[in-house]
């Protein structure tokens, strides 16, 4: 069964700093702060257009802006409103996510007696020259030494990283995906920046001091990310924001596309692909997948046979149960 969240966004709530990249109202699509009664409302409404019992193993989740910053009032009364359906048995926990100097001991402890279970710490970078020119305000010691207490208070842990930053590169960002994966959470999302209007990213932009990453040098990347953290057990549970009108109206440049992960997962397969026929004579060929990679291995489009035709590779793709995602069996035809 799919798992369910309820999503709630709290749009720069709490948040002290103005990062280079962030819009969280147009991220999240809204405006206005979150109340208790929009969290009974989310609630109530999933659990009346969920199948009894489907929503059991699902989590409220609280995104955007940073949870633990919020006045402890304020997390208190949103936590409650959660906590009530936690303790009905209607969900199985609450997810929040906040920065990773919003951490502390009084904290950890408030967040496990109102039924969290699991706190996801935006680290966007482990390099600290790209966390200061992006703004960010906290250290990849700080990353580290939060994600060490949440597990100490024995959290769920996830932490999100962003490619394409301001100052960043794919070197750092490998290294910033290994520094994670040393750090063994249980999940990670992978954001490759979006340049939205009127934030600090977009002025240079314009002013022609950052040029942003592209969607192609985004799923090349990802398709060298996505291998690293399922390799370590880490579960990767996005990449790239979900689809939004929003994001699409103010969207001056970097990577977006509504199904980012699948050009990812698509293009490991065209690499594994080329690997498996480097050193074999032109010629035609049968590639043998798992049948939920079929789609992926033609690639959108017929891309990657496309790709592979123009190196002399004629390709017809099969499927064949039993076969890892990721497993491609060549035979010649």
């Amino acid at each position: 069964m799919k798992h369910i969240n309820v999503a709630l966004f709290a749009p720069h709530a709490g948040c002290p700093h103005q990062c280079s990249f962030c819009d969280q109202r147009t991220i999240s699509g809204q405006m206005t702060p979150l109340t208790p009664a929009a969290v009974h409302e989310a609630a109530q409404t999933a659990l009346a257009s969920l199948p009894a019992g489907a929503a059991a193993d699902g989590e409220i989740a609280f995104f955007g802006g940073s949870f633990t910053l919020l006045p402890q009032a304020e997390q208190i009364a949103l936590l409650e409103a959660a906590h009530s359906y936690i303790k009905d048995g209607c969900f199985r926990g609450i997810r929040i996510s906040t920065r990773p100097d919003g951490i502390d001991p009084e904290t950890c402890a408030l967040l496990r007696r109102y039924g969290v279970t699991a706190v996801e710490l935006g680290a966007q970078s482990m390099d600290d020259r790209v966390l200061a020119l992006n703004r960010r305000g906290h250290t990849a010691a700080q990353t580290a030494a939060a994600h060490a207490m949440l597990r100490t208070f024995g959290f769920e842990t996830g932490l999100q990283m962003m490619t394409g930053l301001y100052g960043s590169t794919d070197t750092d960002s490998l290294a910033t995906a290994q520094a994670i994966c040393a750090l063994r959470p249980d999940t990670v999302r992978i954001y490759p920046t979006v340049v939205l209007a009127g934030t600090p990213l977009a002025e240079r932009m314009q002013a022609g001091a950052f040029q942003p990453q592209t969607l192609a040098d985004a799923v090349a990347l990802c398709a060298k990310l996505l291998p690293l953290f399922e390799a370590a057990g880490i579960r990767v549970i996005r990449v790239g924001l979900h689809a939004s009108r929003d994001v699409e109206a103010k969207r001056i440049g970097g990577a977006y596309h509504p199904a980012l992960r699948e050009l990812a997962e698509s293009r490991i397969l065209l690499d594994r692909a080329r690997a498996l026929l480097a050193g074999r004579p032109a010629g035609s060929y049968t590639l043998t997948v798992a049948p939920t990679s079929r789609s992926k291995m033609t690639g959108q489009r017929r891309c990657n046979l496309t790709a592979l035709a123009a190196e002399g590779y004629r390709c017809t793709v099969c499927a064949r149960d039993g076969l890892a995602p990721y497993e491609i069996h060549i035979s010649a035809t």
